[in-house]
């Protein structure tokens, strides 16, 4: 599939260095701002080790914006859709989304989320990141975006 490559913005960009997660659950103050202006999706490749007790999570939220500069972030959705009945109109439901990992042991480990679709919109896109298990203890997060 074609995609833009220019030595303004790249297909594989860095997200978030490997770096301890914030104090206290918070999350990232200045997560990294990626150009990404006429990509079609994103998917994002993430690993993350618990701190210095078991019990640690991660959670990430997916920023993205139409525009080239500034500072309006639309956070990414989840979207359910209603039951459909016969005669009756029907209320899906949509939401800000975060998303949650929660380890499967204590070891480094490595998954992959998206693709994320972008729809050739959005020209910068963010992920933060918290640690949101053992909060007093913050485990390291590393994420690569890669576009297409």
């Amino acid at each position: 599939m074609p995609h833009p490559i220019s030595t303004t913005y790249l297909d594989v960009q860095q997200s978030r260095v490997s770096a301890i997660l914030g104090a206290a659950g918070a999350w990232d103050v200045t997560p990294l701002e990626l150009a990404c202006p006429g990509f079609d999706y994103v998917t994002l490749y993430i690993s993350y080790i618990e701190g210095a007790v078991a019990g640690g999570s991660l959670d990430i939220r997916i920023d993205v914006s139409p525009d080239s500069t500034g500072a309006v972030w639309h956070q990414g959705t989840a979207y359910s859709t209603g039951a459909v009945v016969a005669g009756a109109d029907t209320v899906s439901a949509f939401q800000r989304e975060e998303i949650r990992y929660d380890p499967t042991g204590v070891a480094l480990q490595y998954w992959v989320f998206g693709p994320v679709h972008l729809g050739g919109t959005v020209e910068r896109l963010r992920v933060a990141a918290q640690e949101s298990g053992q909060v007093a203890t913050p485990g390291t997060c590393e994420i690569e975006a890669r576009f297409q």
